[in-house]
């Protein structure tokens, strides 16, 4: 027996996480307007989200985890990655790199030139900024006094000073800013966080709103399909409690479940390509080829290096002492190890001089392992992660049954488009240059990821299948566009439906040339601005 939900709702938002924490609060602000966010995951009063370095722990724990895995993936020598995606409040704010990038101007002015009118950099800067509260204060490029607080990092490491340095050697040059427009260069990257404590979007923009009277929120609420009456989406069908439920929407239903669950949701309610669905049983009830097509991301290849003289939490967290004097120092300052963001020390260059923009960006770490999740290694080193900014090989996310409690099928692709081959092996050459600079010599650096014996193009790009894993920025599978492929408008409502929208990284044409999870507040910031101006 299916019950409805008690109340009415002008707003239904599935999904609270990056996106949705934002929509639930810009949209709740007009008091006559009642909004109900469903969220499947559970809340995010757990230690190890507000730890920074608490991501280790929240990555696989599936308290907090959807726990997704890749399909065995050919360019990674037949390697299948865990795909971590948040299983909670605040989504991947809450188990991410805290890492604050928006990308590169040029980015959002590719997307207005592939027909996306408002969405270049000037038109996005005002969003970016409205909710920034940045440690520089206001700024014709920053925000203060917003919602989602900027900071600098709250430690700092000999060793990635020297990197910098042995960066600048080879015209790698400092910059005191990632995030005007252009990211070149290399610095300490700005993160999410307020005194030492991870800053998710559930801090920042959901907790305060859940006092309006007219915003509900309800998690472990598994959506399991939308409703729709001929061509407009009127509801939501979701599981709470064991009970099966259902909820109407008045104005919207507004999709923002991530770049794998809003295609999945989609595809269980009969949107996207006919003969897929129809093989599982699906009634096509409209037709949107790219629905789980166009899935991009970002790959890392993970070299390191061992090092000498240099003090590395390798060595802090193999031993008892050390682990004390870290968790004594958070304890006091709320500063140290625990509150690293993964990555400290970032750098954008190209892989060929001839590009306009860079295409590379690294993320230098005071640490190294064979792979996330393994014990520190037992020696000083450190890990030179570097990814390619702009891939071309693009893979999909489709469902393959009927049920809204398995994942999707995740193809990423990576490393099959020649090009992604090409930038791998002068990614890792580069990184490996680097580490020949005069600033480094003192900490006699030894390559132990991929290997020093290895040299021909062939044996780093079967190296780097080895050793390269996500960086968990999917984007694009419910791209924004007016091709036949594309899943929204620019208005980000869904093609030839009425009463729903899209909101989430899913809508990006092209992945940004960064970090996901503040161009997705942007996105979400745009969109209740544009439903609010719509609604009167």
């Amino acid at each position: 027996m299916t019950e409805t939900l008690d109340g009415d709702y002008d707003y239904v938002i599935v999904g609270g996480g990056t996106a949705g924490c934002v929509l639930a609060n810009r949209l709740s602000e007009t008091p006559g307007t009642r909004v109900l966010l469903l969220e499947a995951g559970g809340n995010d009063r757990y230690h190890w989200v507000q730890i920074p370095v608490g991501y280790l722990y929240c990555i696989g724990n599936p308290r907090v985890d959807w726990m997704m895995k890749t399909a065995s993936e050919p360019g990674l020598n037949g390697r299948s990655l865990v795909y971590p995606r948040g299983k909670v409040l605040g989504g991947c704010t809450s188990i991410n790199g805290m890492i604050y990038m928006r990308g590169q101007a040029a980015d959002y002015d590719g997307w207005r030139q592939m027909g996306n009118t408002g969405w270049g950099w000037d038109d996005v800067l005002p969003w970016f900024r409205k909710s920034e509260d940045h440690h520089g204060g206001e700024t014709d490029l920053h925000g203060a006094g917003g919602e989602w607080k900027v900071t600098t990092q709250r430690l700092s490491w000999d060793i990635l000073r020297a990197f910098q340095e042995a960066a600048k050697e080879f015209g790698y040059l400092p910059t005191a800013d990632f995030n005007t427009g252009s990211n070149e260069g290399s610095g300490f990257f700005e993160v999410n966080q307020k005194n030492g404590v991870r800053w998710n979007t559930t801090k920042a923009f959901l907790r305060p709103a859940m006092k309006r009277p007219n915003l509900r929120v309800l998690t472990h609420a598994i959506t399991d399909r939308l409703i729709l009456d001929g061509k407009r989406v009127t509801g939501v069908a979701f599981r709470h409690k064991g009970r099966a439920m259902r909820v109407s929407a008045r104005a919207e239903v507004l999709l923002a479940a991530g770049a794998i669950n809003s295609p999945k949701l989609l595809e269980l309610s009969g949107i996207g390509q006919p003969d897929r669905l129809s093989a599982l049983g699906i009634t096509p009830d409209h037709e949107l080829p790219g629905v789980g097509e166009n899935l991009q991301d970002h790959l890392q290849i993970r070299t390191v290096f061992k090092v000498s003289g240099a003090e590395t939490l390798n060595e802090k967290a193999n031993s008892l002492t050390g682990r004390l004097g870290i968790a004594l120092k958070y304890a006091l300052t709320r500063s140290g190890p625990l509150s690293m963001a993964p990555s400290q020390f970032g750098m954008f260059t190209r892989s060929d001089p001839a590009l306009a923009t860079p295409d590379l960006e690294y993320h230098v770490q005071p640490l190294s392992t064979d792979r996330l999740g393994d014990p520190l290694h037992p020696f000083p080193a450190i890990t030179v992660s570097v990814c390619n900014l702009r891939p071309e090989s693009v893979g999909d996310c489709h469902i393959t049954r009927n049920e809204a409690d398995l994942q999707p099928d995740i193809r990423l692709n990576y490393l099959s488009a020649e090009r992604d081959k090409q930038v791998a092996v002068a990614s890792i050459r580069q990184a490996r240059t680097i580490m020949t600079a005069r600033a480094l010599q003192p900490y006699a650096p030894q390559e132990y990821l991929p290997g020093h014996s290895i040299h021909s193009d062939a044996d780093l790009l079967h190296e780097a299948g080895n050793i390269a894993t996500t960086i968990f920025h999917p984007v694009g599978t419910c791209k924004m566009g007016s091709d036949p492929m594309a899943v929204v408008s620019p208005d980000l409502k869904v093609h030839g439906l009425s009463g729903l929208r899209v909101i989430d990284a899913s809508i990006m044409p092209k992945i940004v040339s960064g970090n996901t999870a503040s161009p997705v507040i942007m996105i979400a910031e745009k969109a209740a601005g544009m439903i609010r101006s719509s609604s009167g």
